[in-house]
């Protein structure tokens, strides 16, 4: 079997934690299954809907992987670059090592030592990709809701860090805390 995988990534635009991306590594016979359970682009899924098929499509990866780049990060090597280094860690945490990836969009990731094809719309076309966004949104979701509890002013719970009225109303009043990414215009 020539292993390929999937990989996604979330948070580009959020003004408030990380970027992050998984891979994903599933059978060619999986991929059916995972389908009709519903595995699709997470942007076209409830928060329930991407819950529940989190631990379904554990129970059939052959691996997945997270990659995680920092807000302090992101401000130093710009968001385009951070997208790209948590796609590469998350690929290149997953065992065994995929000759190929399959990536969201019509964009190669640079230096990457793998074969790979840039898919437009990948994460509604490609069950492996769809995979992907569902674990990448559904990990950084979760971890946005734990920091919501520390930082209660910028109603981080239901924005997920993006720029709703009540996040940067937040910011005019409190101003940025330290997952924010000052580097975008509306952290200053």
């Amino acid at each position: 079997m020539v292993i390929v995988a999937g990989v996604d990534e979330v948070g580009r635009g959020a003004l408030f934690g990380p970027v992050v991306a998984a891979a994903v590594i599933l059978r060619p016979k999986d991929e059916t299954w995972l389908h009709q359970q519903g595995v699709t682009d997470s942007k076209a899924l409830t928060a329930k809907k991407r819950q529940s098929l989190v631990p379904i499509i554990y129970s059939v990866a052959v691996d997945t992987q997270i990659g995680c780049v920092s807000a302090r990060v992101i401000d130093q090597i710009n968001i385009l670059q951070a997208s790209i280094q948590a796609i590469r860690q998350a690929l290149m945490l997953l065992s065994p090592q995929p000759v190929k990836c399959l990536v969201d969009g019509n964009q190669r990731i640079p230096d990457l030592d793998l074969a790979q094809q840039p898919v437009i719309k990948g994460d509604q076309t490609v069950v492996a990709i769809a995979a992907a966004s569902i674990l990448a949104k559904v990990w950084r979701d979760t971890l946005i809701i734990r920091l919501s509890r520390r930082y209660p002013g910028y109603d981080l719970a239901s924005n997920k860090g993006y720029g709703s009225p009540k996040h940067l109303e937040g910011l005019r009043t409190l101003g940025p805390t330290r997952y924010h990414r000052r580097s975008f215009k509306a952290c200053h």
